[in-house]
């Protein structure tokens, strides 16, 4: 299997325009979500770790009372931005709004 190639800056602009909210913090994809409660960000806690178990890649996941904080990164491609990064946080984007994850983190 061929190693996961970094975003173009071009690539990574397009990537953000549809993804609302995300950032390339540092190098890395990087979201926080608010949610209604502890209850919420910790049931999509659970949902995002069932995406990232089915596309086998895996974010930074940081849980706080009523926030999830996402960051991912491609180790395997020099700790890059790629476009496993992109796919996931899309993924982690739709399932958002099924747990009341609102913008104004």
């Amino acid at each position: 299997m061929a190693r996961p190639q970094p975003l173009t800056d071009a690539e990574l602009s397009t990537a953000l325009a549809e993804l609302p909210g995300w950032s390339a913090d540092g190098g890395r994809l990087a979201r926080t979500y608010r949610l209604p409660g502890h209850r919420h960000a910790a049931a999509f806690v659970v949902h995002v770790a069932a995406i990232q178990d089915e596309l086998d890649h895996h974010a930074e996941l940081t849980l706080g009372y009523r926030t999830l904080a996402v960051s991912v990164v491609t180790h395997s491609a020099g700790d890059r931005i790629t476009e496993l990064d992109a796919r996931l946080a899309r993924r982690i984007e739709d399932a958002a709004p099924a747990h009341g994850a609102s913008d104004d983190a």
